[in-house]
Order: C-alpha cells, then structure tokens, then sequence
C-alpha cells in the first residue's frame, strides 16, 4: 500500500512538469513559428518596398525607349537641320532710312511697325509669308495667263490715325515689287462689338483713279515695294527662328 502511495505521488508530480514542459514546448513553437511568419513578412515588404521604385524606374526607362526614344532621335535631327538653315538664313539688319520703328516679340506671330507722320499715327502689322515653293509654282503655269502666276505673298494691315478718331484699315497683300490693296474701311475705336459698320465695296470695284489715288497715299506713308521687300525677306527668317524654338520646346516637353 505504501509502494502504491509513493507511486501515484510520484506520478501526479511528473505528469504536470512533463504537461508544462509540453506546453513550454508548443508555445514555443507556435511563438517562433509566428516570429519567423512576421519576419518573413517583414523582409517581404521591405523587399517590395525596396524593389517597386527601381521597377517602376526600369518600366519607365523601357516605355521611354520603345515610344520616345525614336522620336527623340528625329527631333534632334530636325533641330540640327533646322539650326545650320538658321545660320544660312541670318536676319537681315533693318537697313538704314527704313521708315518704321520695327517691333519684334519672340514666339509670335506677327511683328508691328509704328511711325509719325504729319500728324497720324500709322501702325503696321505684318503677318507671316505664305510661301510658294518650286513645285507651286510649276502648278502655277498651268493656269489661265490671266491669272496671277503663284508667288509668296506677305499679308499687312495698315492702320492710319489721327488722335483719337476713327481710323482707314487698309488690307493688304505684298508680291515682290508689288502692293495689292484687298480691302479698305472706316474703323471706329469707340464703337460698340454688336454693331456692325459698313466697311465700303471691295476695293477692286472703286474707281481706277481712286485705287492709284490710295496706293500713292499709302506709298508717302512708307507702304512701298523697297520697305515690304525686306519686310518678306524679315518674316522668311523669323519663320525659321520661330520654328527653331517650337520645335526645341516641343523637345523639352517629351524629355521630361
């Protein structure tokens, strides 16, 4: 009876130290195999938190090659193309007697002239040439010999003043050696935009003598062949030194 006792306080003392030890055991499994899941997972995200920039990078540099790149390379091309016509093309000095004060702003498209005379303000706004190249004017001869061979044109609006009254616009179209009035009206400054002026008949239906009477009139007021001559040759080059900055800006934008 005795043996008996010794046994199953034996036993009632080992099975609790062996269930802890278990317990120990398996929470310890369970806490490491949790440890080693967060860090796993830790090193997972650092991994993708490291690696989604350069990715991103690399998907950028690739797009950037495949879809920009060739574009990029005729781009430079067309500068280089367009640079070394800029150098053949210098503009000219503006020569000396030339009538007009001349205003020029980069990136328009057009340039201004001002002047006093006797008492009017004249202004000039010259617009870009429309140019006839080789072959236009090989299409050209094939029409009517009545009608004009093709020829680059400059357009001109001439606006003559006087204080603060209405004022003569005069449409224009230069050739070479040549000033073709198209249009002229009365503009009045402080009329309303609804209203709508008359602006007389097309100037080719006025007299014979009243035409060569406006064009002597806009010839002493420096509207000549000698002044829109180098005006053509002025815009020519200016086309060029706008197109040079367009397309350069045009550049910028796809590299960035």
């Amino acid at each position: 009876m005795a043996l008996s006792n010794v046994i199953r306080r034996t036993a009632s003392q080992v099975v609790p130290l062996a269930v802890r030890s278990i317990r120990r055991s398996q929470s310890y499994h369970h806490s490491a195999l949790f440890s080693a899941v967060v860090d796993r997972r830790a090193v997972h995200r650092n991994l993708f938190r490291s690696s989604v920039p350069s990715t991103l990078h690399l998907y950028s540099t690739q797009k950037r090659s495949s879809s920009d790149e060739s574009l990029l390379k005729v781009i430079q091309s067309e500068i280089q193309f367009a640079e070394e016509s800029d150098e053949q093309n210098k503009a000219d000095e503006v020569p000396e007697g030339f009538p007009f004060t001349l205003e020029d702003h980069p990136g328009q498209q057009t340039i201004s002239l001002t002047k006093e005379y006797q008492g009017e303000t004249i202004n000039v706004e010259v617009h870009m040439p429309d140019l006839v190249t080789d072959d236009d004017d090989e299409d050209g001869n094939d029409n009517d010999d009545t009608e004009r061979p093709a020829q680059s044109q400059l357009p001109l609006v001439v606006r003559v003043s006087k204080r603060n009254g209405p004022c003569l616009e005069f449409g224009c179209t230069t050739y070479p050696d040549e000033v073709v009035i198209d249009h002229l009206a009365i503009k009045d400054p402080d009329a309303a935009d609804e209203q709508i002026a008359y602006e007389g008949p097309e100037f080719s239906y006025l007299d014979e003598n009243i035409q060569k009477a406006f064009h002597k009139y806009l010839e002493i007021r420096g509207i000549k062949p000698r002044t829109t001559n180098f005006l053509h040759e002025y815009m020519i080059n200016k086309d060029s030194r706008e197109y040079l900055m367009w397309i350069k800006n045009v550049k910028k934008f796809i590299e960035a």
